[in-house]
């Protein structure tokens, strides 16, 4: 299989887990939590990710999954991009590739997910401590959308893609330090043990959903 198809996607990878948690954090009421909680969801999400790009591919190797079944696991469980990248690569290119095609279908999937939470958790006296109502759906997801769709029909030039996608990494980066400014390490810590619990618990579950789901789809 060649990687020329997935290159692009795999420079954006840093962004989307955060662009997932900015999304979600988007359609909920605002608080004067919500900053603090952004922040800790993404710190989270990268030190799991981590972690799991070490682990994740000793895992399939000790349970016997062929390069495809590795990369399915892999794409399917792990929450960022960078790391899905790096732990299929560094079991074989085939399962590289799975890995990051199952995860980026796994990230064409923000857009209803946002909708349909957004839907769900909009309810009479949910405007949250500001008084304003959180949007349907986040300014940037529709413009990730119609981006998308323009960049897949081939609409977008090779040098404005690239430009694009450089803008992009810096203004997330200056998005991220602008939140990041604002909020404490302390503060952050504060969400407590029981936040940290459930995390952890939500990433060991998807692990799980994941490979029960390859053996009842008989790729093990």
């Amino acid at each position: 299989m060649s990687t020329q198809p997935l290159e692009q996607p795999a420079n954006l990878q840093h962004l989307w887990a955060t662009l997932e948690a900015m999304a979600i954090a988007a359609v909920l009421p605002r608080s004067r939590f919500s900053e603090r909680n952004l922040i800790f969801t993404v710190l989270s999400v990268t030190v799991l990710s981590t972690l799991s790009m070490i682990l994740y591919p000793m895992i399939a190797q000790a349970l016997g999954l062929d390069a495809r079944a590795t990369g399915i696991f892999l794409g399917g469980t792990i929450h960022d991009v960078a790391q899905v990248v790096g732990a299929g690569f560094s079991v074989s290119p085939e399962a590289g590739e799975t890995a990051t095609l199952v995860k980026l279908i796994r990230v064409a999937m923000l857009a209803p997910v946002v909708l349909i939470f957004s839907l769900a958790t909009r309810r009479p006296g949910s405007a949250g401590e500001t008084g304003a109502r959180p949007a349907l759906l986040p300014g940037f997801v529709l413009a990730f959308l119609v981006l998308a769709a323009a960049s897949s029909f081939g609409l977008v030039p090779a040098l404005v893609s690239e430009a694009g996608m450089e803008v992009s990494r810096w203004a997330l980066l200056a998005g991220i330090v602008a939140v990041g400014m604002k909020t404490s390490l302390r503060r952050v810590l504060e969400v407590g043990g029981d936040a940290i619990a459930l995390i952890v618990a939500q990433t060991v579950f998807i692990a799980l959903f994941i490979l029960a789901g390859i053996w009842l789809l008989g790729y093990a």
